[in-house]
């Protein structure tokens, strides 16, 4: 599994990065730090076909990104 910490970047960077490692390979752990970037990533991987949950962990909130 692999795994991105986002968390301290500003939109779009995170998207940006998930797009990078999701190149990488699947599943796709992403730990951001706001609603924001858990709204436009699952937006992202739900239109580009894959299968995305989220869930929050402490102050944080665990994005996970599935085929």
């Amino acid at each position: 599994m692999n795994t991105l910490d986002a968390r301290g970047y500003s939109c779009p960077e995170p998207l940006i990065m998930t797009r990078a490692a999701l190149e990488k390979g699947l599943p796709l752990v992403v730990m951001v730090d706001s609603m924001t970037p858990v709204n436009n990533i699952s937006r992202y991987a739900a239109n580009a076909g894959y299968k995305v949950s989220h869930k929050a962990v402490g102050e944080d909130f665990e994005i996970t990104i599935e085929k």
